[in-house]
């Protein structure tokens, strides 16, 4: 990813602006162990607390890397109960990367955080419409399935 993805320069922003990077060699010790990084690329996605709520691992596109950390970013603050900041997040995916990998979990996602911030089923039943109609193979329609018989 040095030689494509780090070096683009709408990553470069989106980095500069967005999250404080971390670069630890996979030998480097105690945190590869600590960290379990087994290959690299790992990115790992970390609250202010050090916990994780993201991980991926391999080569990431430009095209692909901003939308994956946005995705790791709405996990943790979902994970945190902040959904209304997980939304900020899955909406920027949704809206700017529609064709990227994390799309249609951010979809499902976004239903899921609009519900828990609502507690109305609204959201969950347009997520699920909105996998149906843009994402019909991805594995998030067949998990938001049951949420076409919401009323």
């Amino acid at each position: 990813m040095d030689a494509v993805t780090y070096p683009t320069e709408s990553v470069v922003q989106f980095i500069t602006e967005n999250i404080i990077p971390l670069r630890i060699p996979s030998n480097s010790e105690p945190l590869a162990t600590e960290f379990k990084i087994k290959w690299t690329p790992t990115l790992i996605i970390l609250d202010w607390n050090g916990k994780e709520h993201s991980r991926t691992v391999g080569f990431l596109t430009p095209e692909e890397l901003i939308p994956s950390v946005l995705l790791g970013a709405a996990k943790a603050y979902y994970e945190l109960d902040m959904f209304n900041e997980a939304i900020v997040n899955l909406d920027k995916i949704i809206q700017g990367y529609p064709q990227s990998a994390a799309a249609p979990e951010a979809v499902f996602y976004r239903g899921v955080c609009g519900y828990k911030s609502t507690h109305d089923p609204k959201p969950l039943k347009l997520a699920y419409k909105k996998l149906l109609a843009e994402y019909p193979q991805s594995e998030w329609t067949k998990r938001a399935l049951p949420y076409r018989l919401l009323s």
